[in-house]
């Protein structure tokens, strides 16, 4: 198995994951909170979308789907254009409303469209390159990569729970 096969099946695992958490939910459940400034299944599922599309893009140095898809004008957020959700506040996370699980799914796909269209072009050399110098020790692409996934998984567990928690109710 080469490198790029590896991080192929795990972006593939993370849009897997991403589907079954948001397989039959409606706006209500993907806008739930559990706790009053809890972050909800739809803000999660997006915000992992919305990371691996920036630090994707920026590694491979192309434009963002979210931009070039037309996926900020479908979602229609009310805050800025380039914003992740890194750093957001409760009430930005209350402000990411899908309609709908098709939505959230459709961004996400495009998504990961992209980075496996990227990762069929990386080598393992590539993976030395640094990528983001503001960090000591410097970001290189295989850290960058690495991190995109643990990222992505962590969040679309959290989602999982939260769904949890939901069909419990």
């Amino acid at each position: 198995m080469t490198t790029g096969e590896l991080l192929t099946d795990a972006f593939n695992r993370v849009q897997e994951e991403v589907h079954k958490v948001l397989d039959g939910l409606g706006s209500s459940e993907l806008a739930a909170r559990v706790q009053p400034e809890a972050n909800t299944i739809g803000w999660l599922i997006w915000h992992l979308s919305r990371i691996q599309d920036d630090h994707i893009a920026g590694v491979a140095g192309h434009k963002q789907v979210w931009h070039e898809g037309g996926w900020a004008e479908r979602y229609a957020l009310p805050f800025d254009p380039d914003a992740t959700g890194f750093g957001q506040s409760a009430v930005d996370v209350a402000a990411v409303q899908p309609a709908s699980a098709e939505l959230l799914t459709g961004y996400h796909d495009a998504v990961h469209d992209r980075t496996l269209e990227f990762l069929t072009t990386t080598s393992d050399n590539d993976l030395e390159r640094v990528v983001d110098e503001r960090w000591d020790p410097p970001v290189t692409l295989g850290v960058r990569l690495v991190s995109v996934v643990s990222d992505d998984l962590q969040h679309v567990g959290q989602a999982a729970f939260i769904r949890g928690l939901l069909e419990d109710r």
